[in-house]
């Protein structure tokens, strides 16, 4: 019989509680998921933030919690990534709170599943405006201010263009463009004191994209899971390294794409079956939800 992994420890703080003191982030998507997470580990280490979003109730809310939990102030900037003035209304709003910003992460994005055929233009396009004309607008509203405290970019990529993955024309061209984008962004301004990198997350559980993208039956007790570490990603992880990234550890490192998976791209498999899927779509449709 095989024998069972050994589960890793999920991520502690290593780094002291008050290396970001007196820092300001700006993160979009960080009303909830990753974001959120990133979010609450920075102002874990002494940072104050603004997250923005579209949803200003849940961006509120998240605020508060925040605030509450970290003893920092974090504020909520409503804003749609694809608008530019209201990127740069909320930059605004930003720097009229705290007067800088240090860090900025880009995490708003788009996913659903759908064949090439399957999708209209339209739904290409949404995605493609969320994810990278989305990380554009944010880095050109928020780019002077970085330049002046020197700061660095998150990206928040993934993993699936590092092949051909079915039903995902629409996120991978997407997520390949901010990956050369950080990487033009940290070419151009590094000599200025700005660094970009990207992290592309595996599986990570509990996040908006694993419950529409992967299958939701939960294992039984005692199956083996398929992750070199033993279990699936947690927000905790893609938190600590941005934690890390934003560090002056990382002064050294831009221009990266930094994959925080656990080691399971070494071994994905599509998560739908192949090639069952693109030869009958009636076999996969009840996975499927319409997009216009």
């Amino acid at each position: 019989m095989p024998s069972k992994p050994v589960s890793a420890p999920l991520p502690t703080d290593v780094f002291k509680p008050d290396i970001f003191k007196g820092k300001v982030l700006f993160c979009t998507g960080g009303g909830s998921g990753i974001g959120k997470a990133i979010t609450e580990a920075v102002m874990r280490h002494g940072a104050n933030a603004a997250i923005v979003g579209r949803k200003l109730d849940r961006l509120t809310e998240t605020a508060r919690e925040l605030s509450n939990g970290t003893g920092r102030t974090c504020i909520a900037a409503q804003a749609d990534v694809r608008q530019p003035e209201q990127l740069k209304a909320a930059v605004a709003k930003t720097i009229e709170h705290f007067g800088r910003i240090d860090f900025v992460v880009c995490g708003a994005a788009g996913n659903f599943l759908a064949s090439i055929d399957g999708m209209s233009e339209n739904a290409f396009k949404t995605v493609i405006e969320i994810d990278t004309l989305g990380t554009f607008n944010t880095i050109k509203a928020t780019l002077p201010h970085i330049r002046a405290t020197h700061g660095a970019y998150i990206h928040i990529s993934a993993t699936l263009h590092s092949r051909g993955t079915p039903y995902q024309a629409h996120v991978s061209a997407a997520k390949a463009g901010v990956d050369a984008l950080s990487a033009v962004l940290a070419v151009e301004e590094g000599p200025k004191g700005v660094r970009s990198n990207v992290m592309a997350p595996g599986a990570i559980a509990n996040t908006e994209g694993m419950s529409r993208l992967a299958n939701q039956v939960p294992p039984s007790p005692g199956t083996l899971l398929p992750y070199p570490l033993g279990r699936m990603g947690q927000v905790q992880d893609v938190a600590s390294m941005a934690v890390f990234l934003l560090s002056d550890a990382a002064s050294y490192i831009t221009s990266q794409v930094v994959v925080v998976d656990g080691g399971w791209e070494q071994l994905r498999t599509p998560q739908l079956p192949y090639p069952l899927a693109v030869l009958d779509a009636d076999a996969v449709k009840h996975m499927i939800k319409p997009r216009l």
